[in-house]
């Protein structure tokens, strides 16, 4: 389950106050995060504001580590493999998302990455999330390949083909969705050759 943090420092509490209108930008996000401001938590930032996700359960846990397995084996060698790590889609979003899979290798110290091949949100308290706001700021990003893994529901929830919504809804989405439960496979778009059983991906 995410809640808006309310632990901020005195100035960051008055910066965000809703009458006031003001977003905090990815910038401002992490600067605050190298200073120390979310000591032992989980922060993540979506559409200007902060949020925090809950304690790691274990099935969490063990959803992740088990569907990270099972990506690397899929994509192999060329691609970067970021867990809750950044992922900034626009000035006021990066939603730190479970796993994302970059093209290319880490050289130097680059920025932080701005789009993925392939995001997967692990989901036990945050389905609803990751399936709507989640889900709209990675189709506006224009993520193609898109999945939450439903723990509780024991299936994998598949978006891809993101699309603008008309214009007087002034939104992007993902025009296909697809369910698969744990016999079935999925293909990555950016790994045509290779297929993951879903099962593979449940604790």
């Amino acid at each position: 389950m995410s809640a808006v943090l309310t632990t901020l420092p005195s100035t960051a509490k008055a910066r965000s106050h809703p009458a006031t209108q003001i977003r905090w930008t990815a910038e401002e996000f992490h600067q605050m995060w190298s200073f120390g401001f979310f000591p032992g938590r989980r922060p993540y930032l979506l559409n200007g504001i902060i949020l925090e996700q809950g304690p790691m359960d274990a099935p969490h846990a063990n959803g992740v580590e088990r569907a990270d397995t099972a990506v690397r084996a899929a994509f192999g060698a060329g691609w970067r493999y970021r867990i809750q790590l950044p992922l900034v889609l626009n000035q006021h979003t990066d939603p730190m998302p479970d796993i994302a899979v970059v093209a290319g290798l880490l050289t130097g110290s680059p920025d932080h990455p701005t789009t993925a091949a392939l995001v997967i949100e692990v989901a036990d308290t945050t389905l609803k999330s990751d399936m709507t706001e989640k889900a709209e700021q990675y189709a506006t990003a224009g993520i193609e390949d898109y999945w939450v893994l439903d723990l509780n529901g024991r299936r994998l929830i598949v978006y891809r083909d993101p699309a603008p919504l008309p214009a007087s809804l002034g939104a992007t989405a993902y025009r296909k969705q697809q369910i698969l439960g744990p016999t079935d496979r999925v293909v990555p778009l950016a790994a045509p050759n290779s297929s993951i059983l879903v099962g593979e991906l449940l604790p």
